[in-house]
């Protein structure tokens, strides 16, 4: 399967996860939340961001727990919860932000909340 973005064609799984995570930007990050129906407002965007920077150094998908901890850290408690977390990514963290942020399909279960 395949995306068109801005003249290039990029390959993606069955679910539209990116098969190469080198081939994101940000104009593939809009197209995929343009087919997930979400808009990539500042909080949401921020998830990404730190999705593909944990991506980009570790190979990896940082667990929601890393994220939960990311959130706390930077404004407190009260932020850093699952509710808050679904309702920027109703259909799960793992589903959506990190599809978003151009990594691969994560295999973990414990990635979603």
């Amino acid at each position: 399967m395949e995306i068109e973005v801005n003249g290039r064609t990029i390959g993606v799984d069955n679910e539209g996860f990116l098969l190469d995570p080198d081939e994101w930007d940000m104009d593939v990050a809009h197209f995929i939340a343009q087919q997930e129906k979400l808009e990539l407002i500042d909080e949401r965007m921020e998830i990404v961001q730190f999705v593909r920077d944990h991506y980009t150094q570790n190979q990896s998908v940082p667990e929601a727990r890393t994220l939960l901890k990311y959130l706390r850290e930077k404004y407190g408690k009260e932020t850093a919860t699952r509710k808050y977390i679904y309702r920027l990514f109703p259909y799960g963290y793992g589903q959506q932000a990190c599809k978003i942020a151009g990594t691969r399909k994560p295999l973990k279960l414990m990635l979603d909340l």
